[in-house]
């Protein structure tokens, strides 16, 4: 075969388990753009998920999707069809070999051959005399068939003899002889479709073919066809029942689909020779592909239309296919609560009531007039409240929503309220759609409104969007049409317009010409000027009013539902100024949708039958017709001309006219017969009439296919009258004998078991009964056949409607085709309302009290079943329809019915009632239950389904149940339209974003173009969904899979780095990094570029997110990929997808940007200020690029995050170090106020947001430990601020060990014991006063006694009086110390104590007080004695906290304040002691002031340095026998200085060195962390340790031995402290590099990975210039999470005594 190039490894996903593969080069043309195009079948597997090939399934009828490529898409998708000079491998340079297979000699003996066979098969056939054709006319044309099918003799075929001969042939009464006609189709037919199609179409488009076939002949001629085109469109629409087509009216649309066939056809070859060489001019070639686009078009609006009246589409009842869908993005998916969020300045207008539904008034119960609203309802109707009903009251209107059988039964969408609310039928008015409201809004209030401005600002159009939010759609809006094109038709509504003209009879044609040449400057206009015209709107205004007068019902019909009379006809309804009588029929069909419908209960059939006696002289057909006026007239006319005495065909013809071109009476006629069994009167009325009406031939053009549902209704009917059932059968009898197309239509319908069960209840009594059955069983194949062929018909049709489709994308010509937008809205009807088959079932049956089972189906919840028999004997049959698939079982029950409440359903399943053995489900209802689904989905036909109550609740024998619902099969075709949609959708877009992302990766600047590229696709799919997508989910399901198709694979490929590790969108995003400051300057270069950028990543952001499937990880790939296997991208077509690969790709710049930064000015002195001014730059770059969106906030820090921990341990220390300084000057310069502080305020939060990035890292550790000793110091020497609690609550996450927190939580801790002290200082002053009163009484009663006691007397009292004198001693020896203070007569200081956790403050040993007794003065002594014993005490006696008891060591920390004259002094406590021991002195050295101490002159010579400043009040002198020098009070003489104010002379703050010891120890312990981790892992093998385990033995490793050795750890000095949290930083470390892992299964067991060498720890050099002898260690990401807690601050103030 010509172009059989099959390479199954290149898949495109187009499902679950769905992927297309290239498989045959079809054809070749030349596209718009004049370069070449190739179509390429696409065949449709279903393969597993693992990619076995072995796996893959091939059905011999495989789905196949015909895809035009261009040259860059075959090359990028499917290069292996190029030929090694790089071009496509067309099927011309294979067929010309082929041909060459045989002899020019040899071909031209068997052209002869061929025409004398033709020559004596016409001979013999005129011979032939019999009904049985001769043996040598039979071998001749076996003969001529054998060549047939040789290819290279289609030519001589074409002969039109060979037509005649085969016309002849098919007409033949006998079988054999048609037979060998359909055997020399199929040989001529076999060779390539357009062989195929032109054969079949030479046959049909004969003048009269109709008249020369028989039912036989047709039937033959379309079985041919059926095949022919078995395996060109293989849809399957299972599940969808398709209306009953008669073979009439099914040839007329084979006739039809192979005319636009073949001028499709026609059109692809037209543009394969205008590529040839020697072709002909130019313009004619666009002549003539003109020429065929028209012709094209006029024969596909055709087809639609004849296949919209075939389905039966044209008398749907619902409407919702005419409403406009609302203009938004069908890319971004909506809330249901969405809206434009604008103030409501508008008035609403009040709607009354359309004339075409019926008031309340007008009916005499409201039950009745409930089951009128309940059958006319639609959803999307607006609906009134006739009656306040709880919270919605009378007056109230709303949009139907949903009915179901609960109580109240009617949802609907309240606008007093703004939500849903249920409700009853009959309470509800019907308004109908909005186009049918009218507006009583009067029209020159609303002018007056808009002129004086009363309405308010007027609501923007979608085009509108707020300055915030310029990028609320992913594409570029158009620019505004001209003025002079919007005044004119498009050439689609033109060619609309143009297609009813060419329907006007000859003189109505040339009338309408003559109309145009007059408004065109008298032109003459032939076919070729017609095409291109351009019309204006007022004259196609005028030609849609003129039309309706000259168009026949059908064309009428087609004019009123088509888009250019919508948009341009007027705005009256439909018909109503030109063509009345259909007006008339319109509204007799709506009545009959609302009284004709067949009643589902006895209940609702009797409460219609109390309306119409007051009207007892009425006939039935008489009471049938009423209300539908003129058009139920000709009914009556009918039956007057058919009761006469020898019925005059000169009176029934006219009528039999009038009904085929208004069918709707004649419909209501047949449908009279599905009415309850009650009226039998009409039923043989009706039947008689039929009957009568079979024998004129005028008759049987009538669509009697349509009607026969109510026959088999009538004939089904368990209650039908015998007389109507033999009147039934006699007239189905002589209706299929007079058109064997109804007997296929019956066969269809089931009328064979029918007939047998009617035959079976009475006996066998029925007349012609067995006739018709035989009848109808013979045209079984047919029946099958003319199933095919409908399907074949729709699912061709359906695949050129997407050929249109997908041309319209790769041309971006716009469609043409009429009634287009019509087909797809009733291929897309019903996306958005679920319909529900009330019809699913042909009888329902009970096991008792069967005179109740109508109230199981009166979805009335008042009413029920009771049953009357044994407990588990009670049971629901329903016997199923035909093919009907279950949807829904429900079962509804009532929890008040108590013991007859069921408790246990089992549902089974058969094909008769005496095989009910597959037990479906079995369901458990609980008490408080009310609708109970029993079976959802069922993917097969059970004819029988039993619902078994085998227990009731409370142990009860019988059962009640309320009603019964079965939902069937959705019956539209939008399931199927949309998977055909999104296939053909997916399959072309991820071709072309293939094509795009090689060309991208061949040249990077090729991205910049792909901003317009995506705009252009997307806003071709906006446009083409709003003007032709109805519903909002088939909008939305388009713009989903485009989306899915095109930006998923693109943001895949172009995110993926390549050998250098580098993507093309990392590279452009680095890019417009490097220009932002040169784009500041809109006439750049630099702005152009970046405005492509940013539109570019605007539109790939703009779906967000729906779910998070688990990353995948890019690998790097060649730098020319021709051809990808897209199966990796299978599971990632999802807009997740790209918001995960952007935001991977993003995080990548930011980190190569911040790594290359670091290592640039990790070094400068500025270097805090200048990082976070380029973390500020690419935060602003990424709200730029990618708008407030979190996820790229998130990779923008974990990008940070990421070059941080590229970092070297020292480095980072250093760089940590480097932060904590930054915060603790900013912390202290924003004390200072005024401008300057609050300038330091605002360099704080800057530096704040960009720390948040240590949160989780190991720079956290030594960030929290260089934190923790600056914020000690500012603390201790200025005191604390709210500014640390608000620090710490913003980078609580940055400590992991919470150090900061809790060193705040000890000052308030302190806080607290410094007011209990307080308090405790006054209780023992209050206890010493009670005592001194006692002591003075006690001395007033002994002076009184003294003189009446003896001698002997008093000695035993002076020895008590010794004894309590030795105990009183001691006590004053304890207190003596508290009571130091008692006797100092200078105003007592207040003093602040601070209680200092060790655990979290960063206090050293020479910070410790030897005794306060012998530095501080005894006024001080007192107060801390006190605090000593008081603290004590409540260690004792615990109030605040209880644990260990805890012993106070004094420290020199701390702060005072110092009077010195009028200057008050800010000083430390060394400063305090060594300025108060002057006091006394004028003088003391510095050497006698450490042995003092005891302090190291580390921490007593910074404090001698600021008091002896040019602002501090000492002098230092230089003395040979001191050392160090002599201080002495500076005298006010020999320099002047301020009398007044503070004076700071606190010692500067000392910061720390990463490079120092304290540094380097930090290395030390994380590398011997490491050795220890390692080690106890290698321990314990495979098996591994829980990670909690692996804390505990190494922390109990690392405190006891013998690993590491304790000389080791107690060099480290303060690093030799370890908690857990540096342990987990290093085993995160560990799995980072790779040595230890997880295990799979349990992710929290630990075990060692890879060997490595443990080398002694090792301080790393900062030189960047020098090598140390380990490679660098990095840090890695650390799950630990901690929370910053606010703290109150302590404000109390110190002041001491006064100081000279």
């Amino acid at each position: 075969m010509v172009g059989e190039l099959r390479y199954r490894e290149f898949r495109v996903p187009l499902g679950p388990g769905l992927h297309a593969y290239p498989d045959e080069l079809i054809r070749q043309r030349v596209g718009h753009d004049g370069h070449p195009e190739y179509q390429i079948r696409w065949l449709i597997l279903r393969r597993s998920d693992d990619g076995d090939e072995g796996s893959t399934q091939v059905d011999c009828k495989a789905e196949h999707i015909l895809l035009w490529m261009s040259n860059d898409e075959i090359y990028a998708n499917c290069h292996k069809m190029l030929g090694e000079d790089g071009q496509v491998i067309g099927p011309s340079q294979e067929s010309a070999g082929e041909a060459g297979a045989l002899d020019k000699s040899v071909l031209g003996e068997m052209e002869t051959d061929v025409k004398s066979l033709i020559q004596r098969a016409l001979r013999q056939l005129e011979e032939c005399v019999g009904a049985i054709p001769p043996a040598p006319l039979l071998h001749t044309v076996h003969v001529l068939s054998a060549y047939a099918s040789i290819e290279p003799l289609t030519g001589v075929f074409k002969d039109p003899r060979v037509q005649d001969l085969l016309m002849h042939m098919l007409s033949s009464p006998d079988y054999q002889m048609r037979w060998s006609a359909g055997r020399m189709i199929q040989a001529l037919a076999s060779h390539d479709a357009g062989t195929r199609t032109e054969i079949l179409l030479s046959l049909s488009q004969q003048e009269a073919i109709e008249k020369h076939l028989d039912f036989d002949s047709r039937c033959a001629l379309l079985a041919l066809f059926a095949q022919a085109t078995l395996s060109e469109h293989p849809m399957s629409f299972e599940g969808i029942q398709l209306p009953q087509v008669p073979g009439r009216l099914l040839f007329s649309l084979v006739k039809r689909y192979l005319h636009a066939t073949s001028l499709l056809d026609q059109l692809n070859d037209s543009t394969a020779e205008a590529g040839a060489p020697n072709n002909s001019a130019p313009e004619e070639l666009i002549g003539e592909r003109s020429r065929l686009e028209l012709e094209f078009s006029m024969a596909m609006g055709s087809l639609i239309s004849e296949l919209v009246q075939a389905m039966r589409w044209d008398r749907a009842s619902s409407r919702q296919g005419s409403l406009a869908r609302p203009a938004c993005s069908i890319f971004q998916p909506h809330l249901a609560d969405s809206g434009l969020g604008l103030p409501v300045a508008q008035a609403q207008p009040t709607f009354r009531r359309s004339r075409r539904y019926r008031p309340r008034s007008e009916f005499a119960s409201g039950n009745t007039y409930a089951l009128y609203v309940r059958d006319t309802l639609q959803p999307g109707m607006r609906v009134r409240m006739l009656d306040d009903y709880e919270e919605i009251s009378a007056g109230d209107e709303g949009e139907f929503r949903q009915s179901n059988s609960g109580v109240p039964p009617v949802q609907v969408l309240w606008e007093s309220t703004g939500r849903t609310y249920w409700v009853h039928w009959h309470m509800l008015e019907i308004l109908g759609f909005e186009e049918d409201i009218e507006n009583v809004v009067a029209g020159d209030e609303y002018q007056g409104a808009m002129s004086s401005g009363a309405l308010g600002v007027a609501l923007p159009s979608w085009r509108w969007k707020p300055m915030t939010e310029l990028y609320a759609v992913p594409y570029a809006l158009p620019e505004d049409e001209d003025a002079e094109e919007s005044e004119h038709l498009t050439q689609a509504e033109w060619w609309e317009l143009l297609f009813f003209i060419k329907k006007l009879d000859v003189p109505d044609h040339q009338e309408v010409i003559q109309i145009l040449q007059e408004n065109l400057d008298g032109e003459i206009l032939d076919d070729e000027l017609l095409a291109e015209l351009a019309v204006p709107m007022e004259l196609a205004q005028d030609l849609l009013l003129a039309l309706p007068q000259r168009l026949d019902d059908s064309a009428l019909r087609d004019l009123l539902n088509c888009h250019v009379y919508r948009k341009y006809g007027p705005e009256a309804l439909a018909g109503q100024l030109a063509y009345p009588p259909l007006l008339e029929a319109q509204q007799d069909a709506l009545l009959l949708q609302a009284q004709g419908q067949p009643q589902e209960s006895d209940d609702a059939a009797r409460a219609e039958a109390k309306e119409p006696k007051t009207q007892c002289s009425t006939t039935p057909l008489q009471h049938l017709v009423e209300g539908y006026g003129p058009a139920g007239k000709i009914l009556l006319d009918l039956e007057r001309a058919l009761s006469s005495e020898g019925a005059q065909a000169s009176e029934v013809k006219p009528l039999l006219l009038q009904l085929q071109r208004q069918p709707q009476p004649f419909l209501m006629l047949m449908q009279s017969l599905d009415m309850p069994a009650s009226n039998r009167a009409l039923h043989l009325t009706a039947l008689r009439i039929l009957m009568q009406l079979v024998d004129f031939p005028e008759a049987l053009l009538l669509p009697w296919h349509e009607a026969m549902d109510a026959c088999m209704a009538c004939l089904r009917s368990p209650n039908a009258d015998r007389e109507v059932l033999q009147e039934l059968i006699l007239f189905l009898h002589r209706l299929a004998s007079a058109s064997r197309d109804y007997a296929v239509v019956l066969n269809q319908l089931g009328a064979r078991d029918a007939i047998s069960k009617a035959l079976e209840k009475h006996l066998g009594k029925l007349e012609l009964a067995q006739e018709l059955r035989d009848m109808v069983f013979k045209c079984e194949k047919h029946a099958h056949l003319y199933r095919k062929l409908t399907t074949n018909i729709l699912g061709g049709c359906i695949q050129m409607v997407l050929g249109q489709i997908e041309d319209h994308r790769r041309t971006h010509q716009p469609i043409n085709i009429p009634f287009f937008d019509v087909f797809l809205r009733y291929l897309c009807q019903g996306s958005s309302v679920e319909v529900k088959e009330d019809k699913c079932w042909e009888k329902v049956e009970v096991s008792s009290n069967p005179h109740r089972a109508s109230r199981l189906t009166d979805r009335n919840p008042k009413t029920y079943w009771e049953s009357n028999g044994s407990a588990g004997s009670h049971a629901i049959t329903l016997r199923m329809r035909q093919g009907i698939l279950v949807r829904q079982l429900t079962l509804l029950v009532a929890s008040e019915d108590s013991s007859y409440m069921p408790a246990r359903v089992v549902v089974f399943g058969g094909d008769s009632t005496n095989s009910l053995n597959t037990e479906l489900t079995s369901v458990n209802v609980m008490p408080a239950a009310s609708r109970v689904i029993l079976l959802e989905n069922l993917n097969r036909f059970w004819p029988v389904i039993q619902i078994r109550i085998k227990r009731c609740q409370q142990g009860g024998i019988n059962t009640r149940i309320r009603g019964v619902e079965v939902l069937g099969p959705k019956p539209t075709f939008w399931p199927v339209f949309r998977e055909q949609l999104c296939r053909h959708t997916r399959l072309f877009y991820m071709v072309r974003a293939q094509a795009w992302s090689q060309d991208i990766s061949e040249d990077r600047r090729n991205l910049l173009h792909l901003s317009s590229r995506l705009n252009g696709a997307l806003r071709q799919e906006q446009d083409f969904a709003d003007r032709f997508l109805p519903d909002e989910e088939a909008a939305q399901a388009l713009g989903k899979t485009c989306w899915e198709a095109l930006v998923s694979p693109l943001v895949q490929n172009i995110t993926s780095p390549d050998e250098a590790g580098i993507s093309p969108l990392g590279w452009l995003l680095d890019q417009y990094l490097e220009c932002r400051e040169a784009a500041h300057n809109p006439q750049s270069r630099a702005a152009a570029f970046s405005s492509r950028v940013r539109r570019l990543t605007h539109l790939l952001v703009h779906v967000e997110p729906c779910e998070a499937p688990p990353p995948v990880v890019a690998t790097p790939r060649p730098s020319r990929n021709r051809s990808h296997d897209w199966s990796s991208l299978a599971t990632r077509g999802l807009p997740s997808s790209i918001m995960r690969n952007l935001t991977r790709c993003w995080r990548a710049v930011v980190e190569e940007q911040v790594n290359k930064f670091l290592t640039s000015y990790w070094q400068d002195d500025d270097f805090v200020p200048r990082y976070c001014e380029h973390f500020h730059k690419l935060q602003k770059s990424s709200s730029e690029l990618f708008g407030p969106r979190a996820a790229f906030l998130l990779a923008l820090q974990n990008g940070c995050a990421g070059a941080l921990l590229r970092l070297p341990f020292l480095k980072a220390a250093h760089v940590s170090e480097q932060f904590s300084r930054h915060i603790d000057q900013r912390i202290q310069g924003s004390r200072m106020g005024g401008a300057r502080g609050m300038e330091m305020l605002a360099q704080l939060q800057r530096c704040l947001e960009t720390v948040l990035v240590f949160s989780g890292l190991e720079i956290a550790t030594t960030f929290e430990h260089y934190y923790q000793h600056y914020m000690a110091d500012r603390l201790l020497g200025v005191g604390p601020s709210w500014l640390e609690g608000a620090v710490l609550e913003q980078i609580g996450p940055c400590f992991p060990n919470r150090l900061p927190q809790q060193m705040l939580q000890t000052l308030n801790t302190s806080e607290e014991l410094q007011h209990q002290f307080h308090v405790y200082q006054l209780q023992r002053l209050d206890q010493a006063l009670l005592k001194l009163d006692n002591t003075e009484k006690k001395i007033q009663v002994g002076h009184k006694a003294s003189g009446q006691k003896n001698e002997k007397e008093e000695e035993k009292e002076a020895g008590v009086e010794a004894a309590a004198e030795v105990v009183e001693k001691e006590e004053e020896e304890e207190e003596e110390n508290e009571n130091e203070d008692l006797y100092y007569e200078g105003a007592m200081p207040e003093v602040s104590v601070l209680v200092l956790s060790p655990s979290c403050w960063p206090i050293s040993s020479i910070s410790h007080l030897l005794s306060p007794r012998t530095c501080l003065p005894s006024y001080l002594r007192g107060t801390l004695n006190r605090y000593s014993n008081f603290y004590n005490k409540s260690q004792s006696h615990p109030g605040l906290e209880r644990g260990l008891q805890r012993r106070l060591q004094w420290t020199w920390l701390g702060r005072a304040e110092l009077q010195f004259g009028d200057q008050t002094l800010h000083v430390s406590t060394v400063q305090m002691w060594l300025l108060l021991y002057l006091n006394d002195l004028k003088a003391v050295s510095v050497q006698r002031l450490l042995e003092l101490s005891g302090l190291s002159p580390d921490v007593l010579n910074p404090a001698i340095g600021p008091l002896t400043s040019s602002r501090g009040p000492l002098d230092l002198q230089e003395q040979k026998d001191a050392p160090g020098g002599v201080l002495k009070i500076r005298d006010d003489s020999e320099e002047p200085r301020p009398r007044r104010g503070n004076v700071w002379l606190i010692p500067p703050k000392t910061y720390l060195k990463a490079e120092d010891e304290e540094g380097q120890n930090l290395e030390k312990r994380r590398n011997l962390l490491n050795c220890l981790i390692v080690r106890v892992l290698k321990a314990h093998g495979d098996e591994g340790l829980h990670i909690d385990q692996l804390v505990c033995l190494v922390l109990e490793a690392w405190q006891k031995g013998p690993c590491p050795p304790r000389d080791l750890v107690s060099s480290l000095g303060q690093g030799s402290t370890c908690s857990s949290t540096d342990v987990l930083s290093c085993i995160l470390h560990l799995l980072g590099k790779g040595t230890v892992r997880r295990h799979d299964d349990r992710p929290q067991v630990l075990s060692y990975a890879v060997p490595v060498t443990v080398m002694e720890p090792h301080t790393e050099s900062l030189n960047p210039g020098s090598s140390g002898p380990n490679p660098p260690l990095t840090f890695h990401t650390l799950q630990i999470r901690s929370r910053g807690v606010p703290y109150a601050s302590c404000t109390a103030t110190q002041t001491f005594s006064t100081f000279r």
